[in-house]
């Protein structure tokens, strides 16, 4: 079959699922068979019958006699030290060896990584593994899970010498595929969350415990919170109901910085908890993992269909879910409340082009850009459109591009009557349009409440930060290869007819070029750098400073 259904028999997962890695969070010792109790509703007879091993591992003394620990208590107490502390697998299995050779004859404790954690989660993590193709242009599934080859491009669906080979019709014995995708279900993770009551308690924050007095200090503070409240009653109204924030991006799992390997997953972040919370790594889950080496860009729809899939059930008929917290059934709905990127792929997600000439995706057509001849890039100009109209920025000319501002913010514009009647098929094979502004209609249009959200779409304010922190030192300090002035710059500015004081001066033996009002002295750049150094911040708010700033007579380094 294309779509596998895998318990997950290798437990490759990373410790932070079995584990909080939180110092804050709750003693193993508290409800721990209260918990496994309540998980017993969420499940089906077969995870039921592996749930009662670890009642039984629950209560079995580590040893005979043991009155203090039992087999799974010590267990867990174990793995979130390896978890804390970020030991490894092989160091991890040779402690367990060394405690089980300590301890007396007969002791449950196992002696290896691998059984510790079947043994802390014999369920596993529900995974299906979903043959695509190699070119990103469809899934095998639904009504294409028995073909052999791609009905778009043609491409054979694996990994096969030679094209002529007979072909089974069990799609399991064909050799590898060609490209994989791993999709997590995001229900059964659901699931499992609402039947521990810590949890399920801590999912009803915004609405029981939350400061209401309109300050923005959580994402249910925001005007969109409440505005889909208000839109729709019956999903406002319980206050257990998930909304999501969704986010992916381009990792290299190689470990460096080649790009010509490209791994996709796709997070979810839940914003029902508190703002301590939300973003810990035990609350963050990964609903898709996208195999490379190729980016899947503007295909990345093709991907994200399964777990469109899911959300469309869970915004529609919902999925009943036991609550421990409440002690009852409920009808839990869930809903994409936005999605994080960085400006890239924030393209391939709303499949806005962020490139060329109206690559502004507020100003659209009106976006003012010109092209450097001598830096050969583009530049996105008329800023000052955003200042408020009696603004004294506006009036200047010298200190900006020479001309007075006078065009005013573009009024908000309707998105989706852009991609409506957009078709676009999908794939690498298929030839890119050019010159356009939507290269497609996001999959994300499919889900019935996106058309009314006011922010779909959020930049990852990391890389934005990091940016423009690294354009400003490497001006400001004059860094070979990361300073925004130059040359090329300077001659730009003369064909542009402004700041011609600025213009590169040009002697017999070399060209000079003058200082302007952020060039900084040696002294000022030790001054600079020494402020940065002697910086002191609350513990626990930013990296050490110092341990990236030196300065001494000579150079100043950042």
């Amino acid at each position: 079959m294309s779509s596998i259904n895998s318990q997950n028999d290798d437990i490759n997962i990373n410790d932070s699922n079995f584990v909080d890695d939180d110092d804050n969070s709750i003693d193993l010792n508290d409800n721990l068979s209260d918990m496994l109790h309540d998980m017993e509703t969420n499940i089906g007879d077969d995870d039921q019958r592996k749930l009662h091993v670890l009642f039984d591992d629950a209560e079995k003394p580590l040893y005979p006699g043991c009155e203090n620990f039992s087999k799974l208590n010590v267990v867990l107490k174990l793995f979130n030290l390896k978890s804390n502390y970020g030991w490894s697998d092989k160091s991890f299995t040779d402690l367990l060896v060394i405690l089980h050779d300590m301890l007396p004859d007969g002791n449950e404790l196992p002696i290896s990584t691998y059984q510790a954690k079947k043994l802390m989660c014999p369920m596993g993590l529900e995974v299906e593994r979903i043959h695509a193709c190699s070119n990103d242009c469809m899934l095998y599934r639904k009504e294409f899970e028995k073909e052999h080859k791609c009905v778009i491009c043609g491409v054979s669906r694996y990994k096969r010498k030679k094209e002529t080979d007979d072909m089974d019709d069990d799609v399991t014995k064909n050799g590898p595929p060609n490209k994989i995708l791993w999709y997590f279900p995001i229900i059964p993770r659901l699931k499992r969350l609402f039947s521990n009551e810590n949890e399920a308690k801590f999912l009803r924050w915004h609405k029981d415990c939350r400061v209401n007095d309109g300050k923005l200090r959580h994402v249910a503070d925001s005007p969109q919170w409440r505005n889909i409240d208000h839109k729709y009653p019956n999903f406002g109204e319980e206050i257990r109901n998930i909304r999501f924030g969704l986010s992916s991006d381009g990792i290299n799992p190689l470990g460096n910085m080649s790009s010509r390997h490209s791994t996709w997953p796709v997070l979810v972040c839940i914003y029902n908890l508190p703002p301590w919370l939300c973003m810990k790594r035990k609350y963050i889950m990964m609903t898709l993992l996208i195999q490379g080496p190729k980016q899947p860009v503007n295909d990345i729809d093709v991907y994200l269909a399964p777990q469109i899939d899911d959300l469309k059930t869970l915004w529609g008929l919902g999925v009943v879910v036991y609550d421990a917290y409440k002690k009852e059934n409920f009808t839990l709905r869930a809903k994409i409340f936005c999605t994080i990127s960085d400006f890239p792929a924030y393209g391939n997600l709303s499949g806005y082009s962020t490139k060329g000439k109206k690559a502004c995706p507020v100003c659209e057509d009106e976006t003012n850009s010109i092209w450097l001849k001598n830096c050969k890039k583009t530049v996105y100009m008329g800023h000052r459109r955003f200042l408020p109209t009696s603004h004294v920025y506006r009036k200047k000319k010298d200190e900006f591009d020479g001309n007075t501002e006078h065009r005013t913010m573009r009024k908000r514009f309707d998105a989706f009557s852009r991609v409506e009647n957009l078709n676009v098929v999908l794939g690498k094979r298929t030839s890119a349009q050019k010159d356009v502004i939507w290269k497609k209609k996001s999959i994300f249009w499919d889900l019935p409440y996106w058309k009314h959200l006011d922010v779909r779409h959020c930049l990852n304010v990391m890389h934005i930060e990091k940016n423009v922190c690294d354009s400003l030192l490497g001006l400001l300090l004059n860094i070979p290869g990361k300073t925004k002035d130059g040359i090329n710059v300077r001659k730009d500015m003369v064909d542009m007819g402004i700041r011609k004081e600025l213009g590169p001066v040009e002697t017999a033996n070399r060209i000079y070029l003058p200082p302007a009002c952020y060039t900084l002295s040696k002294e000022e750049k030790m001054k600079f750098c020494k402020c940065l150094h002697d910086i002191k911040v609350p513990s626990n708010y930013s990296a050490n400073i110092k341990d990236w700033c030196r300065y001494r007579i000579v150079n100043c380094l950042v």
